[in-house]
């Protein structure tokens, strides 16, 4: 009987055994279903966290672009109310150097150059458009066509009635021109 313990004995290790190696199996593919369920979990929230942070950043970058181009343009009401009378300074000071008087021309072209360029300081640059320029729509505002006087400014610029103004990159005020037909 001893030989026949010994062989059911002998049976019921191997059977243990092999209960145990499939219950080991079973755990190991258990845990790796959990783990690889909680591997695709870090990685959705992963990427959750890096579009939300992508998307935090930009609304940073444009928000202080936004301010800049707030701070650049702020004194833009100011600048555009103005300009009438820096043109007024331009118009005073030709019937100015008209006169004889050669102390008053000083004083006005002192006073003139000392405004343009505190509003120049501020950001305010006048575009520059001469008699013979090409004529452009997208930068220039035509008051009137005339005949033109010759042949080559036929389509160009004969005349500027008003001074064009930028503050920093946005024109505020289109120069006013005279074209030719």
């Amino acid at each position: 009987m001893s030989d026949k313990n010994k062989n059911t004995e002998e049976v019921k290790d191997q059977v243990e055994e092999i209960l145990d190696t499939q219950d080991t199996e079973e755990q190991t593919t258990e845990e790796v279903d959990v783990e690889v369920k909680l591997q695709e979990e870090l990685d959705k929230e992963k990427d959750k966290f890096l579009r939300l942070f992508a998307e935090f950043e930009n609304y940073k970058k444009r928000t202080s672009k936004e301010r800049l181009e707030l701070f650049k343009t702020a004194s833009q009401d100011v600048m555009v109310s103005m300009l009438p009378v820096l043109d007024d300074f331009d118009r005073a000071l030709k019937e100015i150097e008209k006169s004889e008087d050669k102390e008053l021309i000083k004083g006005v072209e002192l006073i003139h150059n000392k405004l343009k360029e505190t509003l120049k300081g501020k950001g305010l640059e006048q575009i520059e458009v001469n008699a013979g320029d090409a004529f452009n729509a997208d930068d220039h505002e035509a008051i009137t066509q005339i005949p033109a006087p010759s042949e080559d400014l036929k389509g160009k610029i004969v005349d500027v009635i008003e001074k064009g103004y930028k503050l920093g990159e946005k024109v505020i005020r289109f120069p006013k021109v005279v074209t030719g037909q």
